[in-house]
């Protein structure tokens, strides 16, 4: 577990997009470089001061990078510390300004946008150079402990904050996701049930046409209320998707309108639409999933069902569920055995999120079934 945690930390990648440099690095800047020289002139006991000021500056610079190259901003800046301690061994007498406390915001930076690798070799170069200047200068344990626990501090806000971060990029790209999909499913049910019906009624017109004129004007006619509410809701949905249109102005078909889909698919197959029960207190999600499942199966119905003349359409309350049954009573489909499409998935998927099932398949005796139970009322957060 161990194994597999340290190596999924270092295949991660480094964030997108990370901003190149913001105010508040040109304002840390800004008051650090002067800062540093006032130091220089100012304390007796820096020395040599060309020195001193140098790594002091070369640490602030660094700190414009820590962003878009923060390994490298702590190779460079911890470098020059490590060689700085190194030669105050060796051969200065000296010590540190007070505004290489600027390092601090490193391993927050290298753990904030740094690649997993790069969080790891920085880390290690951290930890090398807090060894070398606790050695340089004599402290004791709890100093020691204090040190380690500042940057080790700084690195664990940097990844909380990543982590934070990313977790919201992933919260708002399901939020996309299931707005993509809940579009899909609305122009699918909508606007494939509406032009599957002019599709049949078109056809109707044209058998018609030669026979009996009457009857295809009448078809025609029916052609263009389908085609009129096809726009209608077309329009609706453009509508929502338009800035500063609330989704919750669109408009919702309930139970209610499940009877208007017996009018909708022309002569054949026949549509009986039944409710029974108390189906006045059903939530506006319960009723317009149940309205788009029935849409979606009757499209199915009249499109795929060989010889089809019956589509009975039930919807039965039962306490705290309420039932929809589809049925037809045409002959074997031939895509039983294929994948599912989209309005299968649709309408899975519609029940699923309300906490229903949905079930779709032939009948033994011939005819095809879909059966969906959903809860009456929805739970909301």
């Amino acid at each position: 577990m161990v194994r597999s945690a340290l190596r999924a930390l270092w295949a991660e990648p480094r964030p997108p997009s990370p901003p190149v440099r913001v105010w508040r690095d040109r304002a840390l800047v800004a008051v650090l470089v002067p800062w540093s020289v006032i130091e220089t002139v100012v304390r007796d006991d820096v020395a040599p001061s060309p020195v001193v000021l140098t790594v002091s500056l070369v640490i602030v610079l660094a700190l414009l990078y820590r962003r878009t190259r923060p390994l490298g901003a702590v190779a460079v800046a911890f470098g020059t510390l490590i060689a700085f301690d190194v030669a105050r061994i060796v051969a200065i007498d000296g010590t540190g300004l007070t505004s290489i406390v600027a390092v601090l915001v490193l391993p927050y930076s290298l753990f904030r946008w740094g690649a997993g690798r790069e969080a790891v070799i920085g880390l290690g170069m951290i930890l090398v150079w807090l060894a070398v200047t606790l050695a340089v200068v004599p402290t004791d344990p709890a100093e020691v402990a204090a040190g380690y626990g500042f940057f080790l501090l700084s690195a664990a806000l940097g990844t909380s904050i990543r982590y934070h971060a990313g977790a919201r990029v992933r919260d708002i790209e399901q939020a996309e996701l299931r707005q993509r999909n809940q579009l899909a499913r609305e122009l699918h049910d909508t606007v494939g049930h509406h032009v599957s019906a002019i599709a049949i009624q078109a056809q109707a017109g044209r058998a018609l046409a030669a026979s009996h004129p009457d009857r295809a004007l009448a078809t025609l006619e029916t052609i263009e209320e389908a085609a009129s509410r096809t726009l209608e809701e077309m329009r609706a949905m453009v509508g929502v998707l338009r800035d500063g249109t609330e989704p919750d102005l669109a408009p919702h078909p309930g139970v209610a309108d499940i009877g208007r889909l017996a009018r909708s698919v022309g002569e054949l197959p026949h549509v009986d639409v039944h409710l029974s029960g108390d189906l006045d207190d059903l939530h506006p999600s319960v009723g317009t999933a149940l309205h788009r499942i029935a849409q979606e199966a009757v499209t199915n119905a009249v499109r795929h069902a060989r010889h089809a003349t019956r589509v009975t359409i039930h919807v039965a309350d039962e306490g705290g569920r309420v039932r929809l049954t589809v049925r037809d009573d045409g002959g074997a489909r031939t895509t039983g055995h294929a994948a599912p499409g989209y309005g299968l998935v649709g309408m899975a998927e519609r029940a699923s999120l309300l906490g229903g099932t949905l079930r779709a398949g032939p009948d033994p005796d011939g005819g095809w079934t879909v059966d969906a139970v959903l809860p009456k009322s929805v739970a909301t957060t």
